[in-house]
């Protein structure tokens, strides 16, 4: 029987170019052309990313911030990282937050926190079964870039915004790796020429990575392809973006958007 390990909801799935709608109409609501910052919640407990929005997606939701264990950072820029909403993530629970971050990462610990500085490549055991890897993404490398792969009872799923291409250590880090859900930056639209290339993807970018990650085997026929970190103002609407990926397999996230693994 085929039973899911982790129930994941895409909190907010934007680039740094946030719709102005968002202060005023969408404020209380999601709606797929008015994109949050990229943030993932994980079995009702775990967060990726706690950028500028998490407070809000969180509320709409209806999860109280006391439930929220870990915080794993994929960088931190402030769309990702907002100390602010970490503080009172932490002031909202007894015990204390543990947050995730890469181990050379230069960063504040605000109170009722425990800073857990990850070793790239090295798998950590966050409880109730799951186990996390970090690896290096292509990204700013002030910002102490990381990708992820969670694993809980052979489920496994990638989770990797930012970041264009695949630096070699990950990249054969993700080899016979047979994802069952991979979730790819996909900040840039359907053409060619941006100059983004070096640390987001764009479509183009992703209609060649995805045969070869299906050579080494980090995917497979059956492997669920979610493009995320979306940046409305270099694609087309979402409906329109939906059709594209459809074309080659993949999937569009949206905020509110909820899948299994």
């Amino acid at each position: 029987m085929n039973t899911s390990e982790f129930e994941i909801t895409f909190l907010g799935t934007c680039a740094h170019d946030f719709s102005p709608k968002l202060k005023a109409e969408y404020k209380d609501k999601f709606d797929n052309d008015a994109r949050r910052a990229s943030a993932l919640l994980i079995n009702d407990s775990l967060l990726i990313d706690s950028g500028l929005h998490i407070l809000n997606s969180l509320s709409i939701i209806g999860k109280s911030l006391n439930e929220i264990t870990d915080i794993f950072l994929t960088h931190l820029h402030i769309d990702h990282f907002y100390l602010p909403n970490i503080a009172e993530i932490a002031g909202s629970k007894q015990e204390a937050l543990r947050v995730w971050v890469r181990e050379d990462a230069e960063i504040e610990c605000p109170k009722n926190v425990t800073l857990i500085r990850m070793k790239l490549f090295e798998k950590y055991d966050i409880g109730n079964g799951i186990t996390i890897v970090g690896m290096p993404a292509n990204h700013a490398p002030t910002v102490f870039p990381q990708h992820f792969i969670f694993e809980k009872h052979g489920k496994k799923f990638f989770y990797g915004c930012d970041g264009g291409w695949f630096l070699n250590q990950t990249f054969n880090y993700l080899k016979n790796t047979e994802l069952e859900l991979m979730v790819l930056d996909c900040t840039v639209g359907d053409y060619i020429g941006d100059f983004r290339m070096g640390e987001h993807n764009s479509i183009p970018m992703i209609r060649l990575m995805l045969p070869s990650l299906r050579t080494i085997k980090a995917i497979n026929d059956h492997s669920r392809i979610i493009l995320s970190h979306i940046a409305p103002s270099l694609h087309k609407t979402h409906a329109e973006t939906v059709a594209i990926a459809k074309e080659f397999g993949a999937e569009i996230a949206f905020d509110g958007f909820k899948v299994t693994v």
